[in-house]
């Protein structure tokens, strides 16, 4: 069964508490919950993680390509400004939907540059939670494509 990686960055944790008029009131674990219902609909497997470590996400964008498995990324503030997880993700030819509550290029001058932006497959930004069940539906459309 192909699982459907979903790697989520510094801060997101604090989901539906941080900032709800940025980036809403819905949780993490309420975002993983509507993949998780999506995944299984398409007999999809979902590995679902989160981490305020740098290390961590590089670490799992080469899991995840390791075993040729899409990933959905919202790297948070370190898509900003992480050479290390742009690197991972070209170097391991990761297949990479990067994306984002909120539409960076709306906010402070220093959000519109993504080091991730350059190696992902696209970016979905600005729906809120429904950015990640954009970028799953980009997924199952490019594999139905290929199968």
């Amino acid at each position: 069964m192909l699982a459907v990686h979903v790697l989520n960055g510094p801060n997101l944790n604090l989901l539906g508490a941080r900032e709800p008029e940025i980036y809403g009131s819905e949780t993490l674990e309420d975002i993983r919950s509507a993949l998780m219902a999506r995944c299984e609909s398409e007999g999809l497997a979902l590995v679902f993680k989160q981490s305020n470590c740098e290390g961590d996400l590089v670490t799992w964008v080469q899991e995840a390509a390791a075993a040729s498995a899409p990933i959905i990324l919202n790297a948070g503030a370190l898509t900003h400004s992480s050479i290390a997880l742009h690197d991972a993700i070209k170097g391991a030819r990761a297949e990479v939907v990067e994306v984002h509550l909120s539409n960076p290029q709306a906010r402070e001058e220093f959000r519109h540059r993504s080091y991730v932006a350059l190696v992902a497959r696209g970016t979905i930004s600005g729906f809120g939670a429904t950015s990640y069940l954009l970028a799953l539906e980009a997924l199952i459309a490019g594999a139905k494509r290929k199968s």
